[in-house]
């Protein structure tokens, strides 16, 4: 039984915050680093898809984890940007 898991850069980091869904991934940009990208695969009652657009002027990090660590915190942003205060209260 082969308990391998595959590398990152075959991963796709797929989760749920407040009812919208979302896919992350590392896309590399070269040897050294990769870049962090986020697609809204929408709410359950919304056929909405879209990759969202980046969110920082550093849009390059130096391992596959560190970017996909910061997809997953940047959907979390975007979510309380267009539910609450920003801050994550409601």
């Amino acid at each position: 039984m082969d308990t391998t898991s595959p590398p990152l850069d075959e991963r796709l980091v797929t989760f749920t915050y407040r009812g919208w869904m979302f896919q992350c991934r590392a896309e590399r940009i070269d040897d050294l680093t990769y870049r962090p990208v986020v697609r809204c695969l929408g709410r359950s009652d919304k056929t909405e898809d879209i990759e969202l657009p980046d969110d920082t002027d550093n849009v390059s990090y130096a391992t596959e984890v560190e970017a996909l660590r910061h997809a997953e915190q940047q959907a979390v942003r975007w979510v309380h940007d267009r539910t609450s205060d920003g801050q994550g209260q409601m």
